[in-house]
This record gives C-alpha cells, sequence and structure tokens, in this order.
C-alpha cells in the first residue's frame, strides 16, 4: 500500500506541477474551451486573472505532494481546485471527464490514506460539561473564587 502511496502522490503532485505551470508559462497550448457557458466562464477566469491564483494554488500543492512532505497540506491546497475541476466537467465540458475523474480518485486515495491527519476534521467537539467532567474525573478541576 505504501508504493501504491508513492505513485499516487507523485501522478497528482506531477499533473499538478504541470498543468499549475502551464498557467504561468503556457508551454502546452490550450484547446479553446467549448461553446457556451464553459466559454463564458473560462474568459472570466482569464479576464479577472483568477486562473492565476488557481495556477499558484496549483504549483504549491502539487510540490507538496511531489517532494513528499507536507501532504496533507498540499491535498488542502488542491481539494477545491478537484472539485472545481469536477463540477466544471461534469456540468459544462464533459469531454474533460474522463481525466477529472482519475484526478479526483487520485485525491480520493491519498485523502483515505493520510485520513489521521484530516480526523479532526469530522470529530465533534467535546462539551463545556464534557470537558467538566473530564477534568474533575482526573483531578485537574479547579475552582476561581
Amino acid at each position: 500500500m505504501k508504493i501504491a502511496t508513492i505513485i499516487a502522490r507523485s501522478l497528482l503532485g506531477l499533473i499538478f506541477v504541470v498543468f499549475g505551470s502551464n498557467m504561468f508559462l503556457q508551454f502546452i497550448p490550450m484547446p479553446p474551451p467549448p461553446e457556451g457557458p464553459a466559454r463564458e466562464f473560462m474568459t472570466t477566469l482569464f479576464l479577472s486573472h483568477y486562473l492565476y491564483v488557481v495556477g499558484a494554488l496549483q504549483v504549491a500543492g502539487g510540490a507538496l505532494l511531489l517532494i513528499g512532505r507536507k501532504e496533507p497540506l498540499g491535498l488542502t491546497l488542491l481539494g477545491p481546485v478537484i472539485v472545481n475541476i469536477l463540477c466544471f466537467h461534469v456540468l459544462m465540458a464533459p469531454a474533460g471527464l474522463p481525466m477529472a475523474i482519475v484526478v479526483s480518485l487520485l485525491a480520493l486515495f491519498l485523502l483515505w490514506r493520510y485520513r489521521e491527519h484530516f480526523a479532526g476534521l469530522v470529530k465533534n467537539a467535546p462539551t463545556p460539561s464534557a470537558l467538566l467532567r473530564q477534568a474533575i474525573a482526573t483531578g485537574n478541576a479547579t475552582v476561581n473564587s
């Protein structure tokens, strides 16, 4: 399973470093978006320079995955980007959906492998009464007067 994690991490990191860098350097020719809402959406992102922010997040998150350091942070940076890529292709440009699904599956696999780093996001916070009971049980409760 460790080898599968390294492969998934490296593939996802490489994909985002390359395509994120392409936002700035334009070394891969980009096909024009299809007509309709997809074209309008991409035009708006381009004219507002929002794609540069997305590209920077892709490079940063991809680099963290690629070098194998702070992988949960890399996944956190890439998560919203991946959700938007998937939604864009599901709702506006289905031709790119297969690649969006592959990227999503790689990210979900890595999210599962690093789940202990994200566990705090889904745990219920202890209530004040539970904290008080725990403090009393351990002898750490003090009364301020």
